[in-house]
């Protein structure tokens, strides 16, 4: 290797390094789970964004000012902040609640409930475990995914606007 070719590699190794650090810091920092107690988000959220994020209720159908929200964006986590959907995914599903058709990369997890007898896949926030909805197989393309969410359970951020620092 000439010592021009080594030179450029090892300033790139160096760059490469420089932000490595910061870049780790900020995926750790996301993918970290955030625990408080009940009484510590009671405080913190209105009566029905609580009842919904941690007593998993449901608001009531078409009763969510971010059913018609279509501007650019990102809908976050009403309790922790977390991004979990981005504007062009969201499409009218005609069930009365916000729908998308795909989560943010690692922004939701899964778990099967049975409350109605039959199983149903509820979604949580994957940062504090916020009840968010449900996902039924039977959305658009191109995930055929449904993810009906309570909109009390989301914030949303326009495109022109910085997202709030994640809640510690």
């Amino acid at each position: 290797m000439k010592r021009r070719e080594l030179m450029r590699h090892g300033l790139a190794a160096i760059g490469i390094a420089a932000f490595a650090k910061p870049l780790s810091a900020i995926a750790a920092q996301v993918s970290a789970k955030l625990s408080k107690s009940k009484a510590e988000w009671q405080k913190l959220l209105q009566p029905a964004q609580y009842d919904v994020l941690f007593e998993e209720g449901t608001e009531y159908p078409n009763s969510s000012p971010l059913l018609k929200e279509k501007r650019a964006g990102k809908f976050i986590c009403a309790a922790c902040y977390l991004p979990l959907f981005d504007t062009s995914t969201k499409y009218e599903s005609g069930t009365g609640w916000p729908s998308f058709y795909a989560a943010l990369p690692d922004g939701v997890a899964t778990k099967v409930d049975f409350k109605l007898v039959l199983p149903r896949t509820e979604y949580h926030c994957s940062r504090c475990g916020g009840h968010q909805g449900h996902v039924f197989d039977d959305g658009p393309q191109p995930t055929g995914k449904r993810y009906c969410n309570n909109g009390v359970a989301l914030l949303f951020v326009p495109k022109d606007q910085d997202l709030p620092a994640l809640r510690s």
